[in-house]
């Protein structure tokens, strides 16, 4: 397995790996990064580049999961990372709590501790759902969204792709979210959001557009 990323986010992901029991034949993926040690805890590897890439995975497999936050980025490597041979890996806490039914989980999707996805939640790929953020039933999510700790998404809500859901923010009940939309912690989302903008408040308000994603 390939942990694409080897800095904040990556390291909360081997934790879950860790507790999973899938560290075995594990490594970091950095192209950018100047201050790394070579070994990532003086023990997982830190790759630099597509040869090296390639080398790790004929030796240990081609999967891989996203240990980026940025939705946009978390885009282009995945992109990248399928070009190079990869195979998208969802990394999903033992605790996490999911429904028994009609959940829906894309590939490449990252699951941590102690969130909460009930009955009818579907997920797009690459997604992040946060420690202790709650989905309730018939949540609708895009591709490469992120649901940031403690945030809450209500009954039947849809949220765009490249959205982010600030930390301890709220969704309320069959609420549209645009795509490439940030919602700002602690914000309480009342009525339905347009694309490319970023909200805050309680109730939450248009605060700002985002430039449009290019691709």
């Amino acid at each position: 397995m390939i942990i694409v990323g080897a800095k904040g986010f990556a390291k909360e992901l081997l934790e879950v790996l860790h507790q999973l029991n899938k560290i075995d034949h594990l490594a970091f993926y950095d192209d950018v990064s100047t201050d790394l040690p070579d070994l990532v805890f003086g023990k997982f590897p830190v790759l630099r580049n597509k040869e090296q890439v390639s080398e790790f995975m004929e030796n240990n497999g081609n999967e891989f999961t996203l240990g980026l936050g940025n939705p946009i980025i978390r885009k282009k490597m995945n992109d990248k990372f399928i070009k190079w041979g990869g195979i998208m890996t969802s990394t999903i806490s033992a605790t996490a709590e999911i429904g028994s039914y009609n959940v829906e989980i894309g590939k490449s999707c990252n699951i941590l501790p102690h969130s909460v996805i009930a009955n009818g939640v579907k997920l797009g790929i690459g997604c992040i759902v946060y420690y202790n953020s709650m989905l309730t039933h018939d949540c609708q999510i895009g591709d490469f969204v992120e649901i940031s700790p403690g945030a809450t998404l209500l009954g039947a809500c849809i949220v765009g792709d490249y959205s982010q859901i600030g930390a301890n923010a709220t969704i309320l009940p069959k609420i549209i979210i645009g795509s490439n939309v940030i919602v700002a912690a602690g914000a309480v989302v009342t009525k339905n959001v347009p694309d490319n903008c970023m909200v805050s408040g309680v109730p939450a308000v248009i605060k700002k557009e985002l430039l449009k994603l290019d691709f």
